[in-house]
């Protein structure tokens, strides 16, 4: 029996808000342990949650950018589990009413557009980490992120791969990262990602039993998770068993996921309206406001690339996948018009110089600007492109400019047609059976004459001269 996986993501989004979402402690990475707590979020007795607008704001734009219809009333609840993390016994999240619903958003796949609708996106906080002895019985537990704001953003199940949960999840990172509102730092839990895998028989419509996957923290772990959820599922089922609902927990270094607990269901956690906090209600003009702030998204971004710039989808799609480096890009663009070449640099060169540095864009050591002012020499055949990926080296690791570089080590083009000429009288000189070879009917020996010129010249001579005398004196 042939079967079709079933998928939806549950994302994690923590917003970058200066303090938490419902006291004034702050929400910055990497504080000593318990160090940024309050009588609130340590859930002491007495204590009164105040709801940080900022959080709501961030959610709005998340809402807005993946065409959620906002509620205009919402309500937070409480999620009723004991778990030595959390320390209130509940946490403050939303089930009922959320902030927003019925969204949507188009991932590439393949070459095509996958619709994936979105369930819905609430608020909620954070726990704290608890961080397990190896060697010992006892775990410790970090409150510093409990009450953390977060924005969970549920799917539909419409993905039915690994690559396109993979996809999916891209999207989501490169919008919030367009809307400023989380870093999307798989690695750091400030972008997290559980998974509901189910499989049923090919052309059935209704749903088979899910398992949640979690411990997801890169792209590549969630698309290898699904793919051995899919198969172990498979297996089951062929075998005559049956998939049992629970959630499983990926170990990345043994390459399989392990049983952790049943699945809850909503009752399992009790779920009631939080009697500390007021309804929720947002005003149309609130909404109209954030939707008019709003920048341009990845996929406009993307499109406006191939439409104005004339790049290619691919092209387009890479440098539009983070803001940051779209904004390079169009920076670069303005001090040399002329996209292709600005796009070959930027996806070739410079994101190998990156990943080499294991840095971002926003610290690439050669600004947009002395890039372009590179790009502008080889245009006007100050210097051979060859050459300028030597420069672009050396402009990487001095942070000097492209001119001043060319400048200092006689980098320049040899472009005179008079001095090259006397170089092509030489090679023609020393090469005398080549020469005849070649006026024999042996034209592929061109690239071997170009080449002892640029030797010659340290790779300086001007090609395109160099192909124009060697033309005119060996047809003689």
């Amino acid at each position: 029996m042939e079967f079709e996986p079933v998928i939806g993501l549950e994302i994690h989004a923590q917003l970058k808000t200066d303090t938490k979402i419902f006291c004034g402690c702050s929400t910055a990475f990497g504080a000593a342990p318990n160090t940024q707590t309050c009588p609130v979020c340590l859930g002491l007795p007495g204590v009164l949650p105040v709801l940080n607008r900022s959080v709501v704001e961030f959610a709005l734009r998340m809402a807005l950018a993946t065409g959620c219809t906002v509620a205009r009333e919402s309500r937070f609840a409480r999620k009723n589990y004991f778990y030595p993390d959390l320390p209130k016994g509940y946490q403050i999240s939303m089930y009922e009413l959320p902030i927003a619903e019925h969204g949507r958003v188009d991932v590439p796949v393949d070459g095509a557009l996958l619709p994936v609708r979105i369930r819905r996106i609430h608020m909620e906080e954070d726990a704290g980490k608890l961080t397990h002895d190896p060697d010992r019985p006892f775990s410790r537990v970090d409150l510093n992120r409990a009450g953390v704001p977060l924005i969970e953003i549920v799917s539909e199940p419409d993905l039915h791969t690994p690559a396109a949960a993979g996809a999916y999840l891209r999207q989501l990172r490169s919008i919030v990262r367009y809307l400023q509102i989380c870093d999307g730092n798989l690695e750091e839990g400030s972008f997290r990602c559980d998974a509901n895998v189910s499989i049923r028989p090919m052309g059935a419509t209704e749903l088979g039993t899910r398992a949640e996957l979690k411990n997801l923290n890169s792209f590549r772990f969630v698309e290898r998770a699904i793919e051995h959820e899919i198969g172990r599922q498979k297996e089951i089922l062929r075998d005559g068993g049956a998939v049992v609902q629970e959630t499983r927990l990926w170990d990345a270094a043994a390459g399989r996921s392990v049983s952790m607990r049943g699945k809850e269901e909503a009752h399992d956690y009790r779920y009631f309206p939080d009697p500390d906090l007021l309804p929720l209600v947002i005003d149309a003009g609130w909404i109209e406001r954030v939707r008019g702030e709003l920048p341009e998204l990845p996929d406009a971004r993307r499109k406006r690339f191939v439409a104005v710039h004339g790049l290619p989808d691919y092209d387009a799609g890479v440098l539009t996948s983070e803001r940051e480096l779209a904004d390079y890009f169009e920076r670069c663009l303005q001090a040399h018009p002329h996209p292709k070449t600005v796009s070959n640099w930027v996806m070739g060169p410079l994101l190998g110089l990156l990943n080499a540095q294991g840095t971002g864009i926003e610290r690439s050591p050669i600004p947009a600007g002395e890039l372009a002012g590179l790009l502008a020499l080889v245009e006007r055949g100050a210097i051979s492109a060859k050459t300028a990926k030597t420069v672009f080296d050396e402009m990487a690791a001095t942070g000097r400019t492209a001119e001043a570089i060319v400048a200092a080590q006689g980098l320049a083009q040899i472009s005179d047609a008079g001095a090259l000429d006397r170089v092509v009288d030489d090679v023609m000189a020393r090469n005398p059976s080549e020469v005849a070879a070649y006026r024999g009917g042996k034209a592929k020996l061109m690239g071997f004459f170009v080449g002892e010129v640029m030797k010659a010249t340290r790779g300086q001579a001007n090609p395109k001269t160099v192909n124009e005398i060697l033309r005119n004196k060996l047809q003689f």
